[in-house]
């Protein structure tokens, strides 16, 4: 059954023995950030914390909720996170129903489908219990926003789930992004070209654009290039009046729509469909008081406003999940027009740094539950892993079940071109029966199997934006790392080494002698 709101995951977590409270007091600025540092890298005791008295503030906080396997599996309520890549198979490749009862039987997928789509209801919504709009009451000065690191630009919202909608079609969009907060009633708006919400902003910006040309003599208005988010660029030529685009954020939501925020979707599927999806009950909305979306009824906190495009002011730097301070630069204002939240509310946050962190496990939760996606359009690949050290776009392992001579670079090629996948530097491609999962086990292939110069693939193209290391701000070289056994009809002359493996036969017999011999 769906969790109701954050609260009813809470419960859960307390239930399980997942979540500590701690109701010492506790600084908002560092203090909290290094508290939850150190749990979420421990191998014993790692867990939720609901920090219960933050000084300064009346808001208890809310951090590490998703943090280890098995509470990222408690927050989609199951037992494991293929079992969701499963239900994703059964939609991607459904077996065409031909005899009256197999159509039957295809009638509960059919009725699931139907829950997915959100619901705007009317009545009372728990977000809304308390109203302000007046931006001489205390708005984003009342949030324990936390400062994480000492090099901080300053306090940021870490796990607020944006939503933005298109302005050519209405299509809306949901995306994790970072704000850092000016003051009371200003943050940063820290999207990159990329991310959808960046897309619909710049929609907007297009849109404002065309009109100021239909009204102007012919040449009197000229489109500037678009911004490159994260550099300094010519304020002058960008900054022209024009349309604002809408923003809510949306803080503590329950756990499948804050997942759905960070989740690699398509532009033209709804987060919130998703959400529905993985919850399997439509996800409650209810529209914002001061613009026109719609949000998470049962939310803690919502921050209404909108991002104008006269505004942008420096943001950053922000101690980055890559494990290094992503540097500061330009990017556009988020004007805050209302706070909305719950009569008590609960605010949800996260720490980013070197891994292992939360976000860790938000991403594994993606590399399985969007396998089956990659496996439509790469049918050869068995399994995938996105190590946290490659910090999800920086390195791909991949098994393939190799059929053909230059299978690997094949499957290279394709993963550059899939989503967000085109981001990845290193490409490594294995034989399918090597644990991608086992770093180790992939180290020896790779050591083991492969000639630099022969196996070894360069291509140039896109990069995550946060990636420091690239010569240029979002592209770059990538490599592609062929440790398949090679075959003769790929050019390969000599004999290749059998592995290692003792007979099945003994190792049984071993097993089963194993207290014998005086192990435990």
């Amino acid at each position: 059954m769906a969790y109701t709101d954050l609260r009813d995951f809470i419960d859960v977590l307390s239930r399980q023995g997942e979540l500590m409270r701690i109701t010492t007091e506790v600084s908002a600025d560092l203090e909290l950030a290094e508290i939850t540092d150190r749990v979420s890298k421990l191998k014993e005791g790692n867990k939720a914390l609901l920090f219960t008295n933050v000084k300064g503030y009346d808001m208890p906080v809310l951090i590490n909720a998703f943090g280890s396997h098995r509470r990222m599996c408690l927050s989609l309520e199951v037992d494991n996170l293929d079992s969701i890549a499963d239900r994703i198979r059964s939609f991607i490749k459904p077996k065409v129903p031909e005899s009256f009862m197999e159509k039957l039987s295809f009638l509960p997928m059919l009725m699931e489908v139907a829950k997915f789509p959100p619901k705007v209801t009317g009545g009372h919504a728990p977000c809304q219990e308390v109203v302000i709009t007046d931006p001489n009451s205390p708005m984003l000065d009342k949030l324990p926003i936390l400062k994480c690191w000492p090099e901080d630009g300053g306090p940021f919202i870490t796990m607020g789930a944006i939503i933005t909608k298109d302005p050519r079609h209405g299509n809306r969009n949901v995306g994790m992004y970072r704000l850092q907060k000016f003051d009371n009633v200003t943050t940063g708006m820290h999207w990159h070209k990329h991310h959808d919400g960046a897309r619909n902003f710049e929609e907007s910006r297009r849109q404002s654009m065309a009109t100021a040309m239909e009204a102007e003599p012919s040449g009197a208005v000229q489109p500037p290039e678009p911004p490159n988010y994260g550099t300094f660029f010519d304020k002058e030529a960008y900054e022209k009046p024009g349309n604002r685009l809408e923003v809510a954020v949306v803080l503590g939501a329950d756990p499948a729509v804050t997942y759905s925020a960070t989740a690699p979707l398509p532009p033209e599927i709804d987060e919130l469909i998703f959400a529905g999806f993985l919850r399997q009950s439509p996800v409650r909305l209810t529209r914002c008081k001061t613009i026109d979306l719609e949000v998470p009824a049962n939310a803690e906190i919502v921050i209404e406003g909108y991002v104008d495009q006269s505004d942008l002011r420096r943001e950053g730097p922000f101690g980055d999940h890559t494990g290094f301070y992503s540097l500061a630069g330009l990017f556009p204002v988020f004007h805050v027009t209302a706070v909305t939240h719950r009569k008590d509310p609960i605010y949800q946050t996260t720490i980013v740094g070197k891994p292992p962190q939360e976000d860790c496990f938000l991403g594994k939760a993606t590399e399985r539950i969007f396998m089956p996606m990659v496996q439509m359009l790469v049918p050869e690949i068995v399994d995938m892993n996105l190590p946290w050290e490659g910090v999800f776009h920086n390195c791909v392992i991949v098994a393939i079940d190799k059929r053909f001579p230059g299978h690997a670079k094949k499957v290279m090629s394709a993963l550059w071109g899939l989503g967000q996948l085109m981001f990845t530097k290193f490409a490594v491609i294995v034989d399918k029966e090597v644990n991608v999962h086992d770093l180790s086990e992939v180290a020896l292939h790779v050591f083991g199997n492969t000639d630099p110069r022969r196996d070894m693939m360069f291509a140039d193209g896109p990069l995550d934006i946060l990636d420091h290391a690239s010569p240029l701000m979002g592209y770059g070289s990538k490599v592609g790392i062929d440790a398949t056994k090679k075959w003769a009809s790929e050019g390969f002359t000599r004999d290749w080494p059998a592995p290692i493996v003792m007979s099945k036969e003994v190792r049984e017999h071993v097993s089963k002698q194993w207290s014998k011999y005086g192990f435990k």
